[in-house]
């Protein structure tokens, strides 16, 4: 008896010994080469895995980055240029210079300026309300107001205004990894150009409607009358579909289209305030 377990512990010993033997070899014949750069840019990286790069995750960044051999086209919205340059300095390339974006809701419809025509009872999500009806106003292209770019915003850079009814943006926390964009079924978030210090230009409607239609629904509406188009030096405006769209590559930022849009669609955004002159004695005398 003791032969037969003894000789069954040993048959079984030495069948672990081949089968771990069989193993090494075929994991050193299937083995895959990971470049160790690759770990090493990984670790560079801000660990975000928001997908804003274009990649899936910052491992897959990393890969992507190493086995391309040159930064064109590669650029990560979390770290910023800061992050590119230090990994252009593991890599021994060079990073390309980016300009900072934001995320920028093109939608001024705020409650009082867009009155609600009815009441939404299903579930409060702007994917499923854009896909069952037009909204509760009367613009079926303005924003839904429920909330879809905020919950996938893991920067917590937007926020929902409830006096406006519409998101806001933080862009002092902004990464623009473009997750909000890409959540909003109504397609009214952007990624724009941070520009110089902070300041933006851009028009805050993406109603397509005719000029009358469109101001009836909404009273900051953009009506397609082209003022903007012509009195912007740079050639930065144009006009499709009844909307106006302006070219944050061409805008310089002097702000002509804010002054001659007539229902104030276009927004400058941190522009230092001028005050208006007070009209003194002396003023009236001269008049």
């Amino acid at each position: 008896m003791e032969d037969v377990l003894l000789s069954t512990v040993l048959v079984l010993l030495a069948l672990g010994v081949l089968a771990a033997v069989l193993l090494y070899f075929v994991a050193q014949k299937f083995k895959v080469y990971e470049d160790p750069r690759i770990s090493e840019v990984e670790e560079l990286l801000p660990s975000a895995n928001c997908g804003g790069c274009g990649y899936p995750g910052c491992k897959g960044f990393a890969e992507a980055l190493v086995k391309a051999g040159d930064m064109k086209g590669f650029f990560c919205n979390v770290g910023g240029q800061p992050v590119m340059d230090s990994v252009a300095e593991k890599l021994g390339l060079v990073a390309e210079a980016k300009e900072p974006m934001v995320a920028v809701v093109r939608c001024a419809g705020s409650c009082e300026n867009r009155p609600k025509t009815n009441t939404y009872e299903g579930v409060k999500k702007c994917t499923v309300a854009a896909a069952l009806y037009a909204g509760e106003t009367g613009c079926s292209f303005g924003c839904l107001g429920m909330g879809d770019c905020v919950d996938v915003c893991q920067f917590d850079a937007l926020s929902m205004n409830p006096l406006t009814g519409l998101p806001e943006v933080d862009q002092d926390k902004c990464t623009a990894c473009g997750k909000c964009v890409e959540a909003c079924p109504k397609g009214i978030i952007e990624l724009r150009k941070k520009g110089v210090k902070n300041r933006r230009v851009f028009v805050s409607c993406v109603n397509k409607a005719k000029g009358a239609l469109a101001k009836k629904s909404c009273e900051v509406a953009c009506i397609g009358c082209g003022l903007c188009a012509k009195a912007c030096p740079f050639g930065a405006i144009e006009i499709k579909n009844n909307l106006a769209y302006i070219d944050y590559t061409k805008c310089k930022l002097c702000r002509k289209c804010v002054a001659v849009c007539p229902t104030g669609a276009i927004q400058a955004v941190n522009f230092p305030i001028i005050p208006k002159k007070e009209t003194n004695e002396n003023d009236v005398k001269a008049i």
